[in-house]
């Protein structure tokens, strides 16, 4: 193999694995990636056995081969080396790299060693615009569990039905978060799909977004919807490119019935400014972060009293000017679980629908009906 690569496109390319080869590891292959130099397309892999990348990469190849490259070291040599690199290997262990006057060697494995991509069989898929598959990851991933033990919370629910309706749901047991789209697609059966909170964290990182008014013409994200594995298929616009593959492997057990955590009843609503409300949260939790961020509503006509208190260091409270028209009514929550929800949405003002001190609040954006939080209160 012998080839040449850019510094800024290697440095990307390999920034954009870091998380999923392995760092502590009993098989050391998999804190390595597979590099494939061909003439008629080059690529790197990399694989932890739950996530697998094929991402394209741009390079001038003089000797097509294949090698298995420690991800880890070679982005560190990338990152201090100047202009163009060179890459040869020397056999099928080693791989030399040049850049002006630098010069290393470093120790590969072998390809024979490498995990096989996935199998994903026979699969449907379903289309969704990426800007549109980013917002919903955005307004869901913070809500979901992570290293729980009910392992099916440590991940998102993709929710399909045949209608092309899709609804994703992240949720860890104290708080909910929902939003559904109409997407393009003709599956045959409602599906359940959990999908790994590290892997959707990730696939963030491949999603192209629209950057301007010009940019008109969404990017689509191909879905294909194996057994046991989730492929997404990026390709950019431009004609020619290939793009990236994305495949993840879904969680086995069943999803909490999330339709039936969904208050219907709720009667007492407060509206308030979003960037308002955030404010006071954020500056309320600073004296009750040692006690899980535990802030107190007081909540009576048109006004919010916010408190907070610790025995080890003080107490704090400020009042807020909101939209209520209910009757009077204190209740408790975890603050950092509001400030979250609200860092997801959008609009100006946001409303909560609260029915007691004890029963689930809605969260929800003004003018928005297809996103919903729901937050458990605490007890004060």
């Amino acid at each position: 193999m012998k080839l040449k690569v850019s510094k800024d496109e290697m440095l990307k390319k390999l920034s954009n694995i870091q998380n999923i080869v392995e760092k502590k590891n009993t098989m050391p292959i998999l804190s390595h990636f597979l590099l494939d130099a061909n003439k008629n397309g080059s690529y790197i892999v990399a694989n932890d056995l739950e996530m697998t990348i094929k991402e394209p990469i741009d390079v001038t190849v003089e000797e097509e081969g294949k090698l298995c490259v420690p991800a880890r070291k070679l982005f560190e040599i990338v990152k201090e080396m100047e202009g163009d690199v060179s890459f040869e290997s020397a056999g099928d262990q080693w791989l030399k790299l040049k850049a002006g006057r630098s010069d290393f060697k470093i120790a590969c494995l072998s390809v024979n060693d490498f995990p096989p991509l996935p199998v994903i069989g026979e699969a449907e898929d379903i289309n969704i615009e990426a800007d549109i598959l980013m917002e919903m990851i955005e307004k869901t991933l913070y809500s979901a569990g992570e290293s729980d033990t009910r392992y099916t919370l440590n991940g998102l629910l993709f929710h399909v039905n045949p209608s092309n309706l899709l609804t994703v749901v992240g949720t860890d047991g104290h708080r909910l978060a929902i939003i559904s789209k109409q997407i393009d697609g003709g599956i045959k059966s409602e599906k359940k799909l959990i999908v790994p909170r590290k892997a959707v964290s990730e696939l963030r990182r491949f999603l192209p977004v629209t950057k301007s008014e010009e940019d008109k013409e969404p990017e689509k994200i191909t879905i294909l919807i194996g057994e046991k594995n989730l492929l997404f298929n990026i390709s950019p616009k431009s004609p020619g490119n290939r793009g990236v593959q994305f495949m993840t492997r879904l969680i086995e057990g069943t999803y909490p019935n999330y339709e039936n955590v969904v208050p219907q009843a709720n009667e007492k609503k407060m509206t308030i400014e979003k960037d308002t409300f955030a404010k006071v949260l954020r500056r309320m939790s600073v004296i009750s972060r040692e006690r899980a961020s535990a802030v107190r509503f007081d909540l009576e006509r048109d006004n919010l009293v916010v408190s907070s208190s610790n025995p080890d260091l003080g107490e704090s409270k400020e009042e807020v000017g909101v939209d209520y028209k209910n009757e009077k009514l204190t209740v408790g929550f975890n603050a950092k679980y509001l400030i979250d929800a609200l860092g997801a949405m959008a609009s100006e003002k946001v409303i909560l629908e609260l029915q007691d001190p004890l029963s689930p609040v809605l969260v929800k954006e003004e003018g928005v009906e297809n996103y919903t939080c729901v937050i458990m209160p605490m007890r004060i």
